[in-house]
Order: structure tokens, then sequence, then C-alpha cells
């Protein structure tokens, strides 16, 4: 029999979800038969798959000890890593930190030690605020993803309270997201919204925008404004403010007008672009503002109500093309 006690990060989770980490070599299906014929019980009790853990509860399996595997991996290869984040923002609950164009976020199987993620861990592990060894079923995870070849700030939480609470801000929309992109050609309005619909191909990872709904379609909008021209280069530099954040949005949008991103390749043709040195696409995640009020009162993330974080203008590779005195 093995007996697990409920710490702050595995509370607030359902039975079952917690035991799919705790105890990943158990199926399934043996997870949901044991708790029915109460091999999996709570607090030395019969309890539901669905019942919600507490701080102090005590999980008892009387399972066969083959299921249990190795103990836990202490995380010793995140005290090897020298981590390279550049932070934005932190406090106890989150880091916010800057994602370079080129960097995966989460593992990839050829180098899960050179992820965003691999290294956040790592430099919380050495801060002492992360000690893998501990911890059951939690470890620190990001609250939202950027394209490898996009660049931009990105939320990792520290708590699986941070987690839960950080999640539910960006879907009540709490939170406003803005975008940086250089695009062919000029606009036709200083600023605008734009509205059509998107079509996800999951087998091939591309989306498909088009004017009017089509079976399994969403509604888009995207609104830019126009933040300086290179007329010379017959180029635009824009501001974004993703009203909806669907796959690819920006870049199939911006496409589907007819004025694609510079070095985009997967909606358009960045041949040139390449040879002029545009080796990712031109769009950077570059400023977060977080309401005055949330939805949600009752929340570890006070400290960022009323916050605006950004990326510093010289990070942001591509704004070179607009000189010195652009202010973003």
């Amino acid at each position: 029999m093995r007996e697990l006690l409920i710490h702050k990060n595995d509370a607030g989770q359902r039975l079952d979800k917690f035991l799919t980490k705790a105890v990943p070599s158990l199926p399934m299906s043996l997870l949901y038969k044991s708790i029915r014929i109460k091999k999996i019980k709570v607090n030395r009790t019969r309890t539901a798959q669905n019942y919600v853990l507490k701080e102090g509860d005590t999980v008892q399996l009387f399972l066969s000890e083959d299921l249990f595997g190795k103990p836990l991996d202490d995380g010793e290869a995140l005290y090897r890593i020298r981590p390279r984040i550049s932070v934005l923002y932190e406090d106890e609950n989150v880091l916010l930190v800057n994602k370079r164009p080129g960097v995966l976020v989460h593992e990839d199987t050829a180098d899960n030690e050179n992820t965003l993620i691999t290294h956040i861990q790592a430099y919380l592990a050495q801060k002492g605020e992360y000690d893998p060894s501990s911890e059951q079923s939690f470890a620190p995870a990001l609250c939202n993803r950027i394209d490898r070849n996009t660049g931009g700030i990105v939320i990792a939480a520290k708590n699986a309270q941070a987690l839960r609470d950080m999640n539910e801000l960006i879907r009540n929309n709490d939170l406003s997201k803005y975008y940086l992109c250089e695009v062919h050609g000029f606009m036709p309005k200083e600023s605008e919204t734009l509205t059509a619909f998107l079509r996800k191909d999951e087998k091939h990872n591309l989306v498909t925008v088009t004017d009017r709904e089509l079976p399994g379609s969403k509604r888009i909008e995207t609104r830019y404004r126009v933040m300086a021209e290179n007329r010379q280069a017959g180029k635009s530099l824009l501001e974004i403010e993703l009203i909806t954040g669907r796959t690819h949005q920006i870049r199939a949008h911006m496409s589907h007008i007819g004025h694609n991103l510079l070095g985009e390749g997967k909606y358009g043709v960045n041949r040139e672009d390449r040879e002029a040195g545009y080796k990712y696409q031109a769009l950077y995640a570059y400023k977060l503002v977080f309401h005055d009020r949330f939805s949600n009162p009752d929340t570890v993330l006070d400290a960022l109500r009323g916050r605006t974080i950004r990326i510093p203008a010289e990070d942001v590779w591509f704004l070179r093309d607009y000189g010195p005195d652009l202010e973003i």
C-alpha cells in the first residue's frame, strides 16, 4: 500500500487528474476500477473519481508496487543547466519572460534541455523556489504559448493556484495582448478592426482564412494600428491587438488581405525576405496589459492588476528598419 499526502500544489484538482500525474504508469481503466472497488481511497474512506482534493488529504493506493515504477525524478538535470531566460516581471506566483525567436517553448524529444519551460524550471530550482523531488503532480508550467519562430512574452506559473488563476484570467479576457509585426506594403487605413473566418487543418497545422463562414470555421477579429512606414522599402510596421486568439491568426489574416509578414514562409513566399536577412517571420508578442478589474476578485494575481508588461524596443529585432527614434 502507498499513501500520498496532498500538498498545496496538489490540492484543488480532481482525484483522477491528480493520479494520472502522480502515478503515470497506472492505466486509466485500472485507475477508475480501483476507485470503484475501493482499492483507491481518500482519507481511508470510499471516494469518487471527481472528488476535489484538499491540502492535508491522504490518498491510499492498495495497488501493485510495480505500478509505481522508479522514484520520482529529483530534477538533477535542472541543476546542471545554465538558465538562459530574460525576465520581464516576477513575483511569488508568476514569471513573465521574453522568448526569443527560434526557441521552442515545450518539450522536443530531440533536445528537451533547450526548451523555454526547462530553462524556467531550472531557474526556479536553482533559486530554491521549485524542488522537483518534493512535488507529486505539479511543475512550473506555461500559461500561454508562442510559435517557435515568433518572439514575445510568455507567462509561467510558479504554483498550481497561480496556474489555475492565470488560465482563468486569460479565459475571461482580463488582459489584452498586443503584437508588433512588419508587413509588405501599406495599409489602406491608419487603424481598423478586421473580421473574417478561420478554419484549422489539424493534420497539416495550417489555417485558412475566408471572408464568409464555412463549415468548421470560427470568426476572428484582428485590430491593427500603423506604427511606422518605410516607403523606400515598401513595408509597414503594425501594432496588432488580438480580439480573438486563434492559431496563426495574425500571420494568416494579414496574408489573406494581401499584406504578408516579412519572413513569412507558411502563408507566403519568403525567398526574397530570407535573402534580405529575415530568418524568422517579423512578429513579436511585445505587450500585455492586465486590466484594472479582474472577473474573479478572489485571485492570487492581484499584483498584476493594472500592470503593463512590454518588451524593450531594442529586443524586437525587426525594428531596426524604422530608426532609433521609434517609440513603442
